[in-house]
């Protein structure tokens, strides 16, 4: 039995869950409230929680072999960074914002089902395997965030309405990303070491990964330079997003791909 066929019942549920959420940010009575907000917030996530563990047991291994699993880890992980960050700094558009870009994969995964069985291949039965995709695709929801923080403080220092509030939490979000991702980058050189016998190999997709990291060391280098600066911070950490993205997809489509030992989706 292939549990992809009980996907569109979690997903609906979580997409009304969050959708309640959002209501209750509307309603004047009700918006002032934050427990029914982050109440319907978390059933939502809980119930990408709940497939995600049932497909893993369905699949007898980890599901981060296909793009569809890995939009599924999106909408699973974006929930619970928009609703960390409100009870930390009630933030709601930042929470809207992930939970409509969760309710976005899950309904990509639901027109376009990436959802064939495949076994791993050897290079992926690996002890690094998890961890290393695990800390990748957090890093990468939390760099994402941070991105839309940077075009809506753009958005704000154009209107003259700016606060700093809003690179701190920019900040906040890429520290942490950063850390992920630097781990996400260590683990996948020892994992490289194991399957291929190399920690690094200037392989295309190894590449692009090393000017993501690259970007985002630059945004904290700049800031950290040029601490009153505001625009050309949040400039810089909006491209390192486009960065991420090309290594994250773009990198798929190039030419250089089909060298690359990296590419899985189609094997």
């Amino acid at each position: 039995m292939n549990y992809w066929i009980y996907f569109s019942h979690y997903a609906f549920f979580a997409i009304i869950c969050w959708a309640i959420c959002m209501l209750f940010q509307i309603i004047k009575i009700k918006r002032d409230k934050t427990l029914p907000i982050i109440l319907f917030a978390v059933l939502g996530g809980f119930s990408m929680i709940a497939f995600t563990y049932n497909l893993w047991q369905n699949l007898g291994r980890p599901p981060m072999r296909t793009l569809g699993e890995t939009r599924l880890w999106y909408a699973l992980f974006l929930p619970i960074i928009g609703i960390v960050t409100f009870i930390r700094w009630k933030y709601k558009w930042l929470l809207n914002y992930s939970l409509v870009m969760a309710t976005v994969f899950l309904v990509i995964n639901y027109l376009n089902p990436d959802t064939y069985n495949k076994a791993l291949m050897p290079a992926l039965q690996s002890v690094w395997f998890v961890p290393h995709v695990l800390v990748y695709i957090f890093s990468y929801a939390l760099l994402a965030a941070s991105s839309i923080v940077a075009c809506y403080g753009l958005f704000e220092y154009y209107r003259g309405t700016y606060k700093n509030t809003i690179l701190q939490l920019a900040n906040n979000l890429v520290y942490v990303g950063f850390g992920f991702l630097s781990l996400g980058l260590l683990f996948g050189a020892l994992w490289a070491k194991e399957a291929w016998g190399h920690y690094w190999t200037w392989d295309p997709k190894e590449t692009w990964a090393m000017l993501t990291w690259l970007g985002y060391l630059i945004y904290i280098h700049i800031h950290y330079r040029y601490p009153e600066s505001v625009k050309p911070v949040l400039i810089t950490l909006a491209l390192a997003f486009v960065v991420l993205l090309l290594c994250w997809f773009g990198v798929n489509y190039m030419p250089s791909a089909a060298q690359s030992v990296h590419t899985y989706t189609n094997a």
